[in-house]
Order: structure tokens, then sequence, then C-alpha cells
């Protein structure tokens, strides 16, 4: 589901081939380097609490996404669905398997995994920072505690 909680779906059966998209309309609809997205058959998503709004993006192409917290939901096109993988609630689970509109990828991708890369808490400034931190997101998984108190402070 999204970030806020609002709008979050069950999958029934088996998903399909899980991509990269690079094309410039995914770059923007994720506001993002690339789309991670899985297809799945319209039939087998359900929404469980409410529905994404809807943007055209194209004549072919419509996008989902939270009408309250923006997150981008789904691609949808006459050939079938697909979601992003990282509103899944274990998106570690979903490797892509290939990559799409390679002729837009952003020159810098392909160096990402030689970055240096650092634990979030190795930084003082992120600790201190992180101390007074109240998350509003919602967590992976339904529960009944959610909404925390906190929310809409």
């Amino acid at each position: 589901g999204c970030q806020c909680g609002a709008v979050r779906f069950e999958v029934t059966g088996p998903l399909g081939q899980a991509s990269i998209c690079h094309c410039r309309m995914c770059q923007k609809a994720f506001g993002n380097a690339f789309a991670p997205l899985v297809g799945v058959p319209a039939a087998s998503v359900r929404w469980t609490k409410a529905e994404p709004a809807r943007f055209q993006s194209s004549n072919l192409v419509r996008r989902g996404f939270c009408p309250h917290c923006g997150t981008p939901l789904t691609y949808e096109a006459p050939d079938g669905i697909a979601l992003a993988i990282g509103a899944f609630d274990e998106p570690e689970e979903i490797a892509p398997v290939i990559q799409w509109g390679t002729e837009a990828k952003l020159p810098y991708v392909d160096d990402i995994p030689g970055l240096p890369g650092e634990d979030t808490m190795v930084d003082p400034k992120a600790v201190a920072f992180l101390a007074n931190l109240v998350s509003y997101q919602h967590p992976d998984h339904d529960t009944e505690e959610w909404p925390p108190v906190e929310r809409g402070k």
C-alpha cells in the first residue's frame, strides 16, 4: 500500500515479471531515476481500503497513486497492470529480472552500486535527528494499532 495507509491492496495468485523501467514517463511518475514494477493480472488485485487516484499519463496509460500522500502505485495499460514493487509489504521478495526503456537510463544509474555506503546511524547528525523522529508512515502490514495517536499533529 501507500505511505500513509489510505490505499492498500492484496494480490491473489502469482506475480508476473518484475522489472525496472527507465523511460522518462516512469522517471517522472515515480519522481526517481527509474520505476521498479511487477506485472499482475488485473483480476488478482483487490483494493482493501480505498482505490488509488489515477492520472492519464498518455493516451494508453494511467498511473495510480494515493490521493493523500502521493505514493506512486500502478502502471495501467491495455495489456495489464503493474504495481510498484516498493508498495508491497515485502518488496525484498520481488527481484526485477529485466530493465526496459534503457535508452532513457540516467547516465549515473550504473555507477550506484560502486558508491560508498554507510548505515544511517554512522552519521552523528542523523542519530540526533532520528532520536526525535516519530514516523506517521503506515507499517508494512495492516495492524489494529494504526494510526498512531500522534498522527495529524
